[in-house]
């Protein structure tokens, strides 16, 4: 469809991009499905080999991020709590809501959906460069007439690696901007104490804040390794598209998080 010629009207232009946007869907689902499906089929199979895989990937986009993690977890904390304090000080508005700002901004909304982009643009992005690549130079191929699972042994790993590594760096990232976000009101001379702080975070806090930010990230990461992995290993591509299919993947992981993110916000107001 993209060497096809230049539409000629306004309608042809929409019709096409509807009718890509419906293919894409398509292709994502039926690999989303393949996905789940082999993960499921073969959870306990080649233990030997996935396992080491899956730690790799864990390794890869959990710990190895964790430091510039940290770091956006100060900034952020400074980012929520400095405004917050501003704006509550020109409103005369009571200083003890800062842990309820801090629960909304950062926990519900702001903290998964900031963890799930930088983790795809340091690791979504080299799943579709290697993918891509190895594709590109026929590695699939030689995988497949080994007899090996090209889902199972590159998608999978990844899956659940991204899923595992997004719900951890998150925790960190939460953790790492409320606790941050109180040093920065005690360098403003915040008359708030400790225990006031953390005392209406846990007050802000239900139950269901944790089951949905679980689900929340996990689903962070399966998706963003199911469009990667997608365009990088089921896309028919040569070395000179990777770029192209790497900047396809980024956009459409940011655009099914945001749309995930709707949903979930839909579900805290539903509450």
């Amino acid at each position: 469809m993209r060497r096809l010629p230049s539409p000629r009207s306004f309608s042809q232009s929409v019709g096409r991009k509807v009718f890509y946007f419906l293919l894409t869907a398509q292709g994502l689902g039926a690999f989303a499905l393949i996905t789940l499906g082999v993960l499921f089929k073969k959870l306990g199979s080649a233990p030997d080999v996935i396992r080491p895989l899956i730690r790799r990937e864990i390794v890869r986009s959990g710990l190895r991020l964790l430091p510039m993690f940290l770091f956006v977890a100060m900034a952020l904390g400074l980012l929520v709590i400095g405004q917050a304090v501003s704006w509550f000080t020109r409103l005369a508005l009571p200083i003890g809501y800062l842990g309820s700002i801090m629960v909304a901004v950062v926990v519900r909304e702001l903290g998964p959906l900031l963890a799930a982009l930088l983790v795809l643009a340091r690791i979504g992005t080299a799943n579709v460069v290697e993918l891509g690549t190895a594709r590109a130079l026929g590695e699939v191929e030689s995988l497949e007439a080994l007899g090996i699972d090209p889902v199972h042994y590159l998608v999978v790993p990844r899956v659940v690696g991204l899923a595992l590594g997004v719900f951890s760096l998150t925790s960190y990232l939460i953790i790492g901007a409320v606790v941050s976000g109180y040093l920065w009101a005690f360098i403003q001379d915040v008359p708030l104490l400790p225990g006031d702080y953390f005392r209406e975070l846990a007050l802000s806090l239900s139950p269901i804040d944790f089951v949905l930010l679980a689900v929340k990230t996990c689903s962070f990461g399966f998706i963003i390794a199911v469009v990667t992995c997608y365009h990088g290993l089921a896309q028919p591509i040569r070395l000179d598209e990777v770029s192209r299919a790497t900047v396809r993947a980024v956009a459409q992981s940011i655009i099914a998080c945001v749309l995930l993110d709707a949903l979930f916000i839909i579900l805290y107001l539903a509450e």
